[in-house]
C-alpha cells in the first residue's frame, strides 16, 4: 500500500540576519490510507509549519513532499492551489465560514472553484450537509447555526471534494465539551467511512480518539505511536 503522504528529510529554515533557525530539521514521516492521526506538540515544536507544509500552504526550504503520488515541490503557485482544492479537505478551529452565505452555499464553494455547473454543486454540497446530520440546517446563515453545527458545516465544505485527506487544525479548540464530543464522533464516522484525517491538537483527551499520534519537539519527530 502506497503512503497518501511522503515527507522525507524535511526542512523549514527561517535565516534571521546571520542566524539560522531551523523550524523542522530533517524529518521523515508516512501516512497512508485510511489513517487518523494526530499531530501533537507543544507551542513551537514545528506542528503548525508541518501541516501548513502538508496543506501545501508553505514550502519546505529542503526535502521532498509526495501528495498522493504528486512531487509538491515541482508545482507552481496555480498547481499548488489546484492540488490544496482537489487533494485536501481543510478544518479550521475558527471555522471560516462566510457570514453572508447560508450553510449550502459555503460548502458549495470548493466546487466553484473546481469549475462544476450549479446543479451538480447543489447536489454535491447537498450530500455532504446531509452526511455530516445538517439536512435540516442547508439554508441557515452561520450566525443562526451553533458552534457544533458551524464545524458540522466547515466539515462537509472539506468533505464535498472527496479530497485524499482532511486536515483539521485544532478543530474542537472553540466548542465546548458536548460539541466537542459530538465532532470528535463524527471523526470516528468519517474514520470508518474510509477517510484519511490528519488532526492538530495539544489535547490529550482529544488525541486518545485518534489511532495513531505523532509528538513532535524542537522540530522533529519525538514518538509516533498507535
Amino acid at each position: 500500500m502506497h503512503p497518501i503522504i511522503q515527507l522525507k528529510n524535511i526542512e523549514k529554515v527561517y535565516v534571521m540576519g546571520h542566524q539560522k533557525l531551523y523550524a523542522l530539521h530533517n524529518l521523515c514521516c508516512e501516512i497512508f490510507k485510511g489513517e487518523f492521526v494526530a499531530l501533537m506538540g507543544p507551542s513551537g515544536s514545528g506542528k503548525s509549519t508541518l501541516m501548513n507544509i502538508i496543506g501545501c500552504l508553505d514550502t519546505p526550504s529542503n526535502g521532498h513532499y509526495i501528495l498522493n503520488g504528486t512531487d509538491v515541490m515541482k508545482l507552481n503557485d496555480n498547481e499548488l492551489a489546484e492540488i490544496r482544492n482537489k487533494e485536501i479537505g481543510f478544518i479550521f478551529q475558527t471555522f471560516n465560514l462566510l457570514p453572508r452565505m447560508n450553510a449550502l452555499e459555503n460548502v458549495e464553494l470548493p466546487l466553484v472553484y473546481a469549475g462544476i455547473n450549479k446543479k451538480n454543486r447543489t447536489e454535491r454540497a447537498s450530500q455532504a450537509l446531509a452526511s455530516v446530520g445538517l439536512a435540516d440546517r442547508m439554508l441557515h446563515k452561520p450566525n443562526e447555526l451553533s458552534g457544533g453545527q458551524r464545524q458540522r458545516v466547515a466539515i462537509a465544505r472539506a468533505l464535498v471534494n472527496n479530497p485524499s485527506i482532511l486536515l483539521a487544525d485544532e478543530p474542537t479548540g472553540n466548542l465546548d465539551s458536548k460539541s466537542s464530543n459530538e465532532i470528535l464522533d463524527l471523526f470516528d464516522k468519517l474514520h470508518a467511512d474510509g477517510n484519511t484525517i490528519l488532526m492538530v491538537t495539544h489535547e490529550e483527551d482529544v488525541s486518545r480518539r485518534a489511532k495513531r499520534v505523532i509528538k513532535m519537539i524542537d522540530g522533529h519527530i519525538e514518538r509516533d505511536f498507535f
